[in-house]
């Protein structure tokens, strides 16, 4: 599973071949949490609120490279980085 970015110790990842809706996979130490792209809902899993908030702060700001992403995932392409939140 590709980082697609990484920031405060948050990894953000892309499968290939995923199930829909569009999402992402954040993880910070032993927690999980896969975000729908479009509402930026958690669809599964669970993480310290401050570190949930800063998933996301960094997904409003990137949903636009996210669905990008998304996109090549589903023609088994490799994504592309994206900018860590600063």
């Amino acid at each position: 599973m590709p980082t697609i970015s990484a920031f405060y110790g948050i990894l953000i990842q892309m499968f290939w071949g995923d199930h829909a809706p569009p999402h992402f996979h954040a993880l910070y130490a032993e927690y999980e949490v896969l975000i729908d792209i479009h509402t930026l809902e958690v669809v599964r899993g669970s993480m310290p609120r401050r570190a949930l908030a800063l998933v996301l702060e960094w997904a409003f700001q990137h949903r636009a490279e996210l669905l990008e992403d998304w996109t090549l995932c589903e023609n088994n392409q490799s994504p592309k980085k994206i900018s860590p939140l600063e």
